[in-house]
C-alpha cells in the first residue's frame, strides 16, 4: 500500500490530557458539591427550627424549601461535573482512527 505524502503518524496519536486544567474543574466541582451540601443543610436546618442559618432568606418555610432545593440542585451538579472529568480523565488512550479503518481479528 502506498502511502500518500500528506500521511502524518504524529496526527493518530493522542494528546495528552492537560493535568492542570483538569485539576482545576475538579476543584471547581468539588467546591460546588460543598456549597450545595452547605446551603442543603442551611435550608434542612430552617425547615427542622432553626430559622437563624441565612437570616431574612430561610425565614419562611417557602424560603428554606427554595434555599434546600437550590442546594440539592448545586450539590448535583458538583458531583455529576466531578464524576465526568474524573471519567475523561481515566479514559485509556488509544489511537485516533475510526475502528472501522483497524485490522479485523477474526
Amino acid at each position: 500500500m502506498k502511502i500518500s505524502d500528506g500521511f502524518d503518524a504524529r496526527r493518530l496519536r493522542p494528546k495528552a490530557h492537560r493535568d492542570w486544567r483538569s485539576r482545576l474543574v475538579l476543584m471547581f466541582a468539588a467546591l460546588l458539591a460543598l456549597l450545595g451540601m452547605l446551603l442543603l443543610l442551611a435550608g434542612a436546618a430552617s425547615l427542622i427550627g432553626h430559622p437563624t442559618a441565612l437570616g431574612e432568606l430561610n425565614a419562611s418555610p417557602a424560603g428554606a424549601t427554595l434555599v434546600l432545593v437550590s442546594g440539592l440542585l448545586v450539590c448535583w451538579l458538583g458531583v455529576w461535573m466531578w464524576r465526568r472529568r474524573r471519567r475523561l480523565m481515566r479514559k485509556p488512550f488509544g489511537l485516533n482512527m475510526a475502528p472501522h479503518l483497524m485490522k479485523k481479528h477474526d
